[in-house]
């Protein structure tokens, strides 16, 4: 019982989480609008417009790193100050989304703007229209909302999703070191940052040939003149390994996050196990739409490429 009036205390966000939480996004907001980086234009919507973003991301983030220090060295913050709140942020960013879906359904209803970004796409279902959203890129004071995530609106699922579900999930290993002693020998210490490395020359691998082949198909990859099947699909490098291969880079990363945790327990394990589900189901949907839309082409490449995701086993 004490356990569980400890647990319910916990999850009334307190002043100082919401603190928290309003300093963050405050920052993100003045660092996104103010700091130097590349302006890139995004996707070309529906109405021939395109949005353009300012690629400080990396910037940003030295700088909060830069001002945390600073601001733990002056003693004007804990270093523990994300770790003493957990729970109550995580229930202040909770209630945080939802005020901010129910503020963006309603301002959506009432817009009259014609722009593919702005106007209101209603279904009529408040719960299809709430959780998916009704505008494609809203704005608020001039900050862009959402960042170029194509076809999605910003909806419920969005906003819970990157605010909430993301941050508090895909960190439980974090929270579960604080909170548990473990012991790694070296070699597995070893195995680790291998798996890492790899997991982390895949991914970025595999991304970086398919955006270098969007640009100059005549590219060389890895050396040689890229192999393309049906004079549109990359059949080289990466992309001659597996029809997915970036796919395996990310679960590989993932699994080098929990891996430091241990075997002790499964907990640790919900970020490379959710997202080996979630990019199984991605890549069904990927192969369906490319099916689709390259017919013989791609049924070539599936014969020239049999795997999936992972070499000789999917």
């Amino acid at each position: 019982m004490e356990v569980a009036a400890a647990l319910a205390a916990a999850l009334v966000p307190s002043w100082s989480a919401m603190v928290v939480l309003f300093s963050y996004l405050g920052y993100l907001a003045v660092a996104g609008a103010i700091l130097p980086g590349k302006l890139v234009p995004g996707a070309v919507l529906p109405d021939s417009s395109r949005l353009h973003y300012r690629c400080n991301g990396l910037l940003s983030l030295l700088l909060l790193l830069g001002l945390s220090a600073l601001g733990v060295y002056m003693g004007w913050m804990s270093p523990t100050v994300i770790a003493d709140r957990g729970i109550e942020l995580l229930s202040a960013t909770f209630i945080f989304s939802v005020i901010v879906t129910s503020l963006l359904y309603y301002s959506g209803l009432r817009s009259h703007h014609k722009s593919s970004s702005l106007k209101p796409l209603v279904s009529g279902s408040f719960i299809q229209d709430w959780w998916l959203g009704v505008q494609l890129n809203p704005h608020f004071m001039g900050v862009d909302l959402k960042w170029d995530i194509i076809a999605e609106r910003l909806g419920f699922m969005l906003v819970f999703g990157d605010l909430v579900f993301i941050p508090f999930t895909f960190t439980i290993q974090g929270w579960w070191l604080l909170r548990n002693k473990v012991e790694l020998s070296l070699l597995a210490a070893m195995v680790n940052c291998f798996i890492f490395v790899i997991g982390y020359l895949v991914f970025r691998g595999a991304n970086k040939q398919k955006h270098v082949f969007k640009k100059n198909p005549k590219a060389l990859i890895w050396g040689k003149p890229p192999k393309l099947v049906g004079g549109k699909l990359l059949a080289s490098g990466y992309w001659g390994i597996a029809r997915h291969c970036n796919y395996l880079g990310d679960i590989l990363l993932a699994l080098s996050f929990s891996l430091p945790c241990g075997t002790s327990s499964v907990i640790p394990y919900f970020y490379p196990t959710y997202l080996f589900i979630l990019l199984i189901w991605r890549e069904r949907r990927d192969e369906a739409r490319c099916s689709e839309k390259y017919k013989e082409i791609w049924v070539e490449y599936c014969k020239l490429v049999p795997w999936r995701i992972f070499p000789y086993v999917y």
